[in-house]
């Protein structure tokens, strides 16, 4: 295993109704950076053999809902590879969410999909063969 930029890694997921705290059955942005965690965590695994550990994020930004119902997109790509140190860029994106001017269950897909979500965060793993 050695981790290399450009390494990604995309999980798909849809919002339950239970992650709603707010009106219009809005997500609180919370939500996207636990999404964060679980693919930078497979992404360690991948490239480095370990789940590693988060020491930061930088520069988040919110730039559209997230709405229980949504299906959404979460990649994690390599930007940087330190000796300890791996820099990734993450992006959540809504690529279905629902329709109820059609219907309690009708539903659209987006495309393009709407990024609701960035960040860029450092994650820390182990010395390579310890």
């Amino acid at each position: 295993m050695t981790a290399s930029v450009g390494d990604s890694v995309v999980h798909s997921r849809y919002v339950p109704f239970s992650h709603a705290h707010y009106a219009g059955n809005l997500v609180d942005g919370a939500y996207s950076l636990g999404l964060f965690g679980d693919v930078a965590t497979e992404l360690c695994i991948r490239t480095d053999g370990d789940e590693g550990l988060f020491a930061s994020y930088s520069d988040v930004q919110f730039l559209a809902p997230v709405r229980a119902g949504d299906c959404l997109e979460i990649a994690a790509t390599l930007v940087r590879v330190g000796s300890r140190s791996r820099e990734m860029e993450f992006e959540v994106r809504v690529t279905a969410r629902g329709d109820a001017e059609r219907g309690g269950s009708a539903a659209d897909v987006l495309d393009p999909p709407v990024v609701a979500t960035t960040a860029r965060g450092v994650v820390v793993v182990p010395p390579a063969g310890g």
